[in-house]
C-alpha cells in the first residue's frame, strides 16, 4: 500500500519546516494518507516516525480503522481533532501544524487550548502539495474512472441512448446507471446533459428538454472509482449535422489537439492554455471561449494544477489535469471536448479513450 510512503514524505516536508508533527483534519487528506474512508477522523503525523503517529476516529468506525489503518496507532474517542491535540502535549510536541485551510476560528481556539503549551503552526496545503503529483496506485484508479466512463458512453450509443426524442434528464439518469453497470461507485458530479441551444450553457444542469434532430448533444461526466474522479466531455449531434456544426467541432477538436500537445512536463501552466487558446482566438471566437483550459482530478474533481490564463506554476511528471476547450454560442449552441489525461517526460498519457471525431447518432 502506498501509504506509508506517502506519510514519509509528509514526513520529509515536516522537518523541512522544523515541526515535530502535523494535524490533518481534512478528511480526503486523511484519505491519502491512510486509506481511511468514514465520515470522521483525524490524524496526527509525527516528523520521527509512523511509531510516533496516531489516527483517531469514533466507535462508530473501530471495525473499519482496524481493516483499513492497520500500520498506525489508532485512538477511539470524539472529537478526534482535540484528542490528537492533546495527543500532541502529552507526546511533547513543541510545534506542530495544523490545516489552517480547513480549521474554523473557533476550532483553532478549542485545540490551542486541548494542544496546552504546544505552538500550533499554520501550515495550509502541505498534504494538498503531496496530491499533486499522482503516484502508481492512484493514476490506476483514475485509468479504472476514466474506463468505466468510456465505457459507459459507448453503451449508451450502442443501445440507442441518445436519440431524438428524450429528455437532458432521461439521458444523464441513464448515462450515470450504465457507469454504475460498468464498475463505478458513483458519478464524479452532476452529469451534465444540454441539447440545443443549451450545449451553450458551460455548466447547463439537466432538464425536461426535449432532444431534436440536429441538435448538439453536450456530455460532461466522469465515473467514481476508488475515490478518484474521471472527468470527460463529448459534443454530438443527432440526427444530421450542418456546416457550421462540423465547423465549430472543427474548430475546438483544433484547440483541444494543441492544448494536449502543449502539455508536458516543465510547461507552464498558462503556456498550455495559451496554445489551446490561440486557436480559438485567431478563429475570430476568444470571447466564446469563456473558461480556463483545465483542472487538476483526482480525490476531488477540481484540484490543482489549473490551466489557465492566470494559472501559476509548472507541470510536473505525474500530475493529472483535464484538457477541455470550448466555444459557446448564446442561444445557438457548443462545442467542449474535454479529456483526462496524466503528465509525462515525453507526450502525455491519454485514459480517456472516447474516439474525438464528431459523432452523429
Amino acid at each position: 500500500m502506498p501509504h506509508a510512503t506517502r506519510r514519509a514524505a509528509l514526513r520529509a516536508t515536516l522537518r523541512d519546516r522544523e515541526l515535530d508533527a502535523l494535524l490533518v483534519t481534512n478528511l480526503l487528506n486523511i484519505r491519502y494518507l491512510t486509506g481511511f474512508t468514514g465520515s470522521n477522523a483525524a490524524l496526527l503525523v509525527s516528523a520521527e516516525s509512523d511509531a510516533a503517529s496516531v489516527f483517531c476516529t469514533d466507535g462508530r468506525y473501530l471495525t473499519q480503522a482496524e481493516r483499513q489503518v492497520p500500520d498506525l496507532e489508532r485512538v477511539i474517542d470524539r472529537p478526534c481533532d482535540l484528542a490528537l491535540a492533546q495527543r500532541a502535549h502529552k507526546d511533547g510536541n513543541r510545534r506542530a501544524g495544523f490545516e489552517s485551510n480547513h480549521v474554523t476560528v473557533e476550532g483553532l481556539d478549542a485545540l490551542a487550548d486541548a494542544a496546552e503549551d504546544v505552538e500550533l503552526v499554520r501550515a495550509p496545503g502541505l498534504v494538498e502539495q503531496l496530491r499533486l503529483v499522482k503516484d502508481d496506485a492512484e493514476v490506476e484508479a483514475l485509468r479504472m474512472a476514466c474506463a468505466a466512463a468510456d465505457r459507459a458512453l459507448a453503451s449508451l450509443i450502442e443501445h440507442g441512448g441518445l436519440r431524438a426524442g428524450r429528455t437532458e434528464r432521461e439521458i444523464a439518469r441513464e448515462l450515470e446507471n450504465r457507469m454504475l453497470d460498468h464498475g463505478a461507485a458513483g458519478p464524479s458530479f452532476e452529469s451534465i446533459v444540454a441539447t440545443g441551444a443549451n450545449s451553450a450553457v458551460p455548466h447547463h444542469r439537466p432538464t425536461d428538454a426535449v432532444v431534436h434532430a440536429g441538435d448538439f448533444v453536450k456530455l460532461d461526466f466522469g465515473a467514481l472509482v476508488d475515490g478518484y474522479h474521471s472527468d470527460m466531455t463529448r459534443t454530438l449531434v443527432v440526427g444530421q449535422a450542418a456546416d457550421w456544426q462540423r465547423e465549430l467541432y472543427e474548430l475546438v477538436a483544433a484547440s483541444q489537439a494543441a492544448g494536449r500537445h502543449a502539455l508536458a512536463a516543465g510547461a507552464a501552466v498558462s503556456d498550455v492554455d495559451r496554445a489551446a487558446r490561440e486557436v480559438i482566438e485567431q478563429a475570430g471566437y476568444g470571447e466564446q471561449f469563456l473558461h480556463g483550459l483545465g483542472h487538476g482530478v483526482g480525490l476531488q474533481i477540481h484540484e490543482a494544477p489549473a490551466l489557465s490564463k492566470v494559472g501559476d506554476g509548472t507541470l510536473l511528471p505525474g500530475m493529472t489535469v483535464t484538457v477541455e476547450p470550448g466555444v459557446y454560442l448564446a442561444g445557438k449552441g457548443g462545442v467542449r471536448i474535454e479529456d483526462t489525461l496524466v503528465v509525462r517526460q515525453g507526450a502525455p498519457e491519454l485514459l480517456t479513450l472516447t474516439t474525438k471525431e464528431l459523432v452523429v447518432v
